[in-house]
């Protein structure tokens, strides 16, 4: 992307290699001195402070084009997805300054507004629409066709929408450092905060009555039971009922990767890898996933809030496992009232979890989960067996519910007719 680059590696890596042999410390291990300068300027900023807009020319480069463009002639999800958190993190840095490190710690959903279905120049924008002064801020951004010299954007022709929470922590010793506050000078920029505020409120929320915190409650308990019901109907053989084709057990859906992270994807600190790169890792496991789970080619709806729980060094080895986590229609459910019922597709939740290792294997650590749902036209159903994976799939079944009662009516993809869009039509995947 034309200037995230720039603002994402700063320093050549073998520079940044050779510097670090020669101070004999690693830079990313948290030292007992704060590097943050004690003056900072922490005045109140305006929101257009940190707006940045990037165009990438698509339509009249075709050798860019032919860098996003995968083997369908489609602009790659993933790489779009990397370049929302460079410019995330160009955003940050306009509002906080250099003094601090800035780092990526959640995206809160990435959602498509309306797909696009021509190969044109694209605009990514945003800005900083949520902080108290703590250390996080909340980050608004969107993806449109690039309007004309002149014009604006129209409400159309915006393609995905999302938010990114960023954290500044200081240099040495990698604690949170306070940020300026949001000043809010109109209506649309309180109504833009208060967003943000109810999102903060919503994830501390989510958190405290996660599943592992608290047990099902008692709907979900029902639902638990009847699908092991469901399960003994399937194997007993004094029953004629057998598992149907289109019903698959979770264990089944698995996808796995693994690779070693080289630096040509680190961040601007050098030694740790951005997370636009996991983001984008993720996002083309979970298509795979959801591509050999259906036996079509899915069409990504939204990711839905997402969290990096550690960061991933430059030379680790980065380990993927995705998973058909929950499908709508479920296979049982309280509720028959679901939109997709008898529409003749599905939406398939793809859970990813992620986890980094050294070279040598001593040491693993989480690096996040993330949660995206796709579009495939057939009728499928996934069943979990273990109670792990019943906790997996009544978290999905929440994000869905989540997702099912906040969507706009630009989000509803499949009505009584089918599709809004033909998903075979879009070019972006």
């Amino acid at each position: 992307m034309p200037g995230a680059m720039e603002m994402r590696v700063r320093t050549p890596w073998i520079e940044a290699l050779r510097t670090k042999q020669k101070e004999g410390h690693d830079p990313t291990e948290a030292g007992s001195t704060p590097a943050t300068p004690a003056d900072r300027d922490l005045t109140p900023k305006k929101m257009s402070d940190s707006y940045h807009r990037v165009v990438i020319p698509l339509a009249q480069d075709p050798w860019l084009l032919d860098s996003y463009l995968n083997a369908s002639g489609h602009i790659r999800l993933g790489t779009i997805f990397m370049d929302l958190d460079a410019l995330s993190g160009i955003i940050a840095y306009k509002h906080t300054g250099e003094d601090v490190t800035t780092v990526t710690a959640a995206v809160d959903r990435i959602t498509i507004k309306h797909p696009l279905m021509e190969i044109c120049d694209l605009e990514l924008s945003g800005q900083v629409t949520y902080a108290t002064g703590r250390s996080s801020m909340e980050i608004s951004l969107q993806v449109a066709k690039a309007p004309k010299n002149g014009e604006t954007v129209r409400k159309e022709d915006v393609l995905v929408e999302c938010a990114f929470t960023m954290v500044s922590l200081d240099p040495g010793t990698k604690k949170p450092v306070q940020i300026a506050p949001l000043r809010v000078d109109t209506a649309e920029e309180r109504r833009l905060f208060d967003l943000g505020e109810k999102n903060s409120k919503e994830k501390k929320r989510l958190a405290k009555i996660a599943l592992l915190k608290q047990t099902p409650n008692d709907e979900e308990s029902d639902l638990i039971h009847a699908l092991w019901l469901r399960q003994l109907e399937y194997h007993d053989p004094n029953l004629p009922i057998r598992k149907p084709d289109n019903v698959v057990y979770m264990d089944m859906t698995k996808t796995h990767s693994s690779q070693i992270m080289q630096p040509q994807y680190r961040n601007r600190h050098n030694f740790m890898i951005f997370g636009g790169f996991l983001l984008k890792q993720t996002f083309e496991l979970a298509f795979c996933c959801a591509a050999s789970f259906s036996h079509t080619r899915p069409s990504f709806i939204s990711l839905d809030p997402s969290t990096f729980e550690n960061p991933v060094p430059v030379g680790s080895v980065l380990y993927l496992t995705a998973t058909v986590a929950y499908t709508d229609p479920p296979l049982v459910s309280e509720n028959e009232s679901s939109s997709m019922k008898d529409s003749g597709f599905t939406k398939v939740q793809v859970r990813v979890d992620s986890k980094v290792r050294d070279v040598e294997h001593g040491h693993t650590k989480p690096t996040g989960q993330f949660s995206y749902t796709f579009l495939v036209e057939k009728d499928l159903k996934v069943m979990p067996r273990t109670y792990s994976e019943f906790m997996i799939w009544l978290d999905a079944r929440r994000r869905a519910e989540r997702v099912s009662s906040s969507v706009g009516p630009s989000e509803n993809l499949v009505g009584k007719d089918g599709p809004a869009k033909n998903p075979r039509d879009r070019v972006m995947e």
